[in-house]
């Protein structure tokens, strides 16, 4: 059976807006898949509410789900983590608040994506590059502990983890602070390819494609 690969979540998957025509993840991916299929379904600034209603476009014949989901979330809940706190506790407090909405709803989204008969692959959030320093701790810190969640999500349901931390420490894989370039396309259209061999009756797997 031919591969028809769906991609679900934001602009990590949906970033053409942001390269040249054909430099984006989806036809970077469709060239890699000679006979195969990719339809997109991620939209640029989605959060994990909207990615569970993308669900609902999941074709007939999709063979793999991919979703890259949470990082908007966590830009969000980077600007609480710059509100005052009076003790380190306090700030640890809402830190593990917003790590416990952030579970339950991405517990929620694969929960969705589980219903359907193709399986199911999911991606870290990787680092962002934002130009003050102080957000970019701030934010990075913040994905540090969503990304906990994801990766015991990816082991917990055996599903195939696609490490997008591991896979973009350059700043050329950035077409700016927060989105892939062309050349992060590649790598992850590479990891997604290399995903469609994963045997998922076995347990979870790391993959990180390179350009």
């Amino acid at each position: 059976m031919a591969a028809h690969v769906v991609l679900v979540g934001d602009s990590i998957l949906d970033n053409g807006a942001y390269v040249h025509r054909g430099g984006d993840v989806a036809s970077v991916l469709r060239d890699l898949l000679p006979g195969g299929s990719v339809t997109l379904l991620a939209r640029d600034g989605a959060v994990i509410a909207g990615a569970r209603e993308q669900l609902r476009g999941v074709p007939s014949d999709a063979t793999l789900l991919v979703i890259s989901a949470g990082g908007n979330d966590a830009l969000r809940a980077a600007s609480l983590l710059l509100e005052p706190a009076r003790s380190v506790a306090e700030a640890l407090e809402k830190v593990l608040a917003v790590r416990k909405r952030f579970a339950e709803d991405y517990r929620m989204l694969l929960d969705g994506a589980q219903s359907f008969d193709p399986p199911t692959a999911i991606c870290t959030i990787y680092d962002v590059l934002l130009p003050d320093l102080q957000q970019r701790r701030l934010a990075n810190l913040a994905l540090g502990v969503l990304n906990d969640v994801i990766t015991r999500e990816a082991a917990r349901r055996r599903l195939p983890l696609i490490d997008l931390r591991v896979m973009f420490e350059s700043e050329a894989l950035f077409a700016n602070a927060i989105e892939p370039s062309e050349l992060g396309s590649q790598a992850i259209a590479s990891a997604i390819e290399a995903v469609l061999g994963h045997q998922h009756a076995g347990p979870s797997m790391i993959y990180a494609g390179s350009p």
